[in-house]
């Protein structure tokens, strides 16, 4: 029978800000915190574990999904305290499980540090706004964040569709409908089809997965609504290729007319831990649609798009690069994320040079200059460690091992501007 009540382990993923919870056989239940992934303290789960886990949580019609094609999705309340965005599904025969956790309260544009530009996007009655990057980069969190602004200040009928549903929004100024695929509506095509006849000022497409789905938001932004999408794609230019490359090839041409005619604006984003404090922090890439980006869109020369954001300042527009070298400047992120999360390694690697970090580059590692790992090394090694692997399975030692990163970095940053 199983020991491990999922009430307690809801709690402990609050409690401590964790962003997910693996349920998976054969390890401990584990938090993804600050980025990294931590078991608890806890004998390794079973079989019949996972399973009772599952159930516990798991709506009817999902455990009859679930045994039907080996996986679902749904989400749930933890009362006042979260909700919980749920995967579930087989590996290896048995069940497992994935929880993200939603918190309750929306943050707001200056936390989480978009562009003024966005709040002016809210205004606008009609066209598309993309927000794209790769799973767990915080799309949902910069969606929620615009929808609830929207509703704060505007009176307008607002319909999301999500699959699950994840933020909860309560009527304010605005009505806010949000449909559930799956549960309320069958599929995005048919929402979306649905929803242009329920006098809507605003639509959020939760996933823009499919051909069908890109096809119907791209016509709901020229019939004149504000239309929000996602898409798992890294940069702008990208982002106009997904899109185009979605459509047969007699279409592409047709659709490069409508996206640059209804196109507002990309926002690409990926997640970072910090090395300054705890928690993660957002690099962006924003393209803001000009004429001229309208131009490069029609004329099929998206490699010029990002020429085009490195001159559009004046309107908010950054690239993903630029955006990471701040954050670095700034003693926020270690030079091994920036590295990491940049389009282009190589010319990070050339800026950090020239502003007089040395970093050496491998073929599988990229390190911190010589001096701050051997502070981190120190520091490291003037704490007791509790046998091999300590870091990965004691909290403790992964926590004195994050401090002395923090530590290297901010002397790293010290010695970056006395060279200056």
């Amino acid at each position: 029978m199983a020991t491990i009540q999922i009430d307690r382990l809801l709690e402990t993923v609050v409690r401590q800000k964790a962003s997910d919870l693996h349920l998976v056989v054969g390890r401990p239940p584990c938090l993804r915190l600050h980025g990294g992934i931590r078991e608890l303290q806890t004998k390794p789960l079973e079989a019949e574990d996972t399973m009772a886990l599952l159930k516990s949580i798991t709506p009817e019609r999902i455990q009859q999904e679930f045994e039907e094609s080996g996986s679902g999705d749904f989400g749930f309340s933890y009362g006042d305290a979260a909700r919980f965005r749920v995967s579930i599904f087989k590996q290896k025969g048995v069940a497992s499980m994935v929880l993200r956790r939603i918190p309750n309260n929306i943050l707001t544009f200056e936390q989480i540090g978009l562009p003024k530009m966005a709040e002016q996007i809210c205004r606008r009655p009609r066209g598309m706004f993309l927000v794209t990057g790769p799973t767990g980069s915080g799309k949902t969190t910069t969606l929620a964040c615009m929808i609830n602004y929207i509703n704060e200040n505007f009176e307008r009928h607002i319909i999301t569709m999500e699959d699950p549903i994840e933020y909860y929004h309560k009527h304010k100024k605005s009505i806010v409908v949000q449909r559930e695929v799956g549960v309320d509506v069958p599929s995005f095509p048919e929402a979306l089809r649905r929803a242009l006849r329920q006098d809507p000022d605003v639509m959020l497409v939760g996933e823009m997965r499919d051909l069908e789905t890109i096809q119907s938001a791209i016509t709901a932004a020229e019939t004149g609504h504000l239309v929000f999408g996602t898409l798992h794609t890294s940069g702008a230019a990208s982002t106009i290729n997904r899109l185009i490359d979605a459509f047969p090839t007699e279409q592409q041409e047709q659709v490069r007319v409508q996206l640059s005619g209804n196109l507002i604006a990309v926002l690409s984003q990926c997640l970072c831990p910090r090395v300054d404090t705890d928690g993660m922090v957002a690099g962006y890439e924003f393209m803001y649609v000009t004429p001229g980006i309208q131009n490069l869109i029609r004329e099929n020369k998206s490699f010029r798009i990002d020429s085009e954001i490195q001159t559009g300042k004046k309107f908010g527009m950054q690239l993903l690069d630029d955006n990471l070298w701040m954050h670095y400047s700034a003693g926020r992120i270690s030079a091994e994320e920036c590295i990491d999360k940049s389009k282009n390694p190589g010319y990070m690697v050339d800026k950090m040079h020239k502003a007089g970090i040395d970093v050496v580059v491998g073929d599988d590692i990229i390190a911190e200059d010589p001096e701050a790992l051997a502070a981190a090394a120190s520091a490291a090694s003037a704490t007791p460690k509790a046998g091999g692997g300590a870091a990965a399975s004691d909290p403790a030692a992964a926590e004195r091992e994050r401090q002395a990163q923090m530590q290297a970095n901010r002397e790293r940053m010290l010695r970056a501007q006395q060279k200056k």
